[in-house]
C-alpha cells in the first residue's frame, strides 16, 4: 500500500473512531477518558514519590489542593530478589517488582473503586561499576513506577467508562458501589 494510501485508511479509521465515542486515555485533560476530577494522595518514600509524579501527569491531579470531587489513595510496596548469582556468591541479575493497592474515593471516604496492580523490571547489574548501577537502580525505579501508573490510569478508564457520571459534582449518587475495578 502506498503512503498516500496508508494515510488516508489512517485518517478514515479515526474518523469512524470518534464517531462511535472512542476517547483516548491519554488525550488532553477534559479530552480523556478518565473524567473525574481527582486528587492523587501523597504516597510515602521515593518510590511513592515517583508514582504519585507519574499518576498526577497522567490524569492531571498536579493541584496539591485536595478540594477535589474524587481522592485516589495509594500504598506502594516494592521488592528486589537475585536472580544471577555466581558460585562465588556474587549477583548478576536483580528483579524489582511493585505492588500498588489503590483505592479512588469520594470525599467523605465513600470508596467507589479499588484494585491492586503489580509490575516487575529487571537489570543486570555488572561488579564494580557502582555508577553504572546506581543509575540502573533509578532507572528500574521509575520504570515500575510509570507501569503502574499506567495499569492503573486503565483501570480508572474502564471504570469511567462504565459509570460516566461518577467523576462529576452531583453525578455519584448511584456510584458508590465499591465495585472492584482492577486486579
Amino acid at each position: 500500500m502506498s503512503p498516500v494510501g496508508r494515510f488516508a485508511a489512517t485518517c478514515g479509521v479515526a474518523l469512524l473512531l470518534t464517531g462511535c465515542g472512542f476517547r483516548p486515555v491519554y488525550a488532553p485533560p477534559g479530552q480523556n477518558a478518565i473524567t473525574g476530577d481527582i486528587y492523587v494522595d501523597i504516597i510515602p518514600n521515593r518510590n511513592g514519590q515517583l508514582l504519585r509524579q507519574a499518576l498526577q501527569a497522567r490524569i492531571d491531579g498536579s493541584d496539591d489542593t485536595p478540594a477535589h470531587a474524587l481522592e485516589l489513595n495509594v500504598s506502594y510496596a516494592e521488592g528486589a530478589q537475585a536472580v544471577g548469582i555466581q558460585h562465588d556468591n556474587t549477583t548478576t541479575r536483580l528483579v524489582v517488582s511493585g505492588t500498588a493497592t489503590w483505592t479512588l474515593r469520594k470525599p467523605g471516604g465513600a470508596t467507589i473503586a479499588s484494585g491492586t496492580q503489580r509490575s516487575l523490571d529487571g537489570a543486570n547489574l555488572i561488579d564494580g561499576q557502582f555508577y553504572y548501577n546506581s543509575l540502573n537502580s533509578e532507572a528500574i525505579d521509575r520504570r515500575v513506577a510509570e507501569n503502574l501508573a499506567d495499569q492503573i490510569v486503565l483501570q480508572l478508564a474502564a471504570y469511567f467508562r462504565a459509570h460516566p457520571t461518577a467523576g462529576q459534582p452531583g453525578g455519584m449518587a448511584g456510584a458508590s458501589d465499591g465495585t472492584k475495578a482492577g486486579g
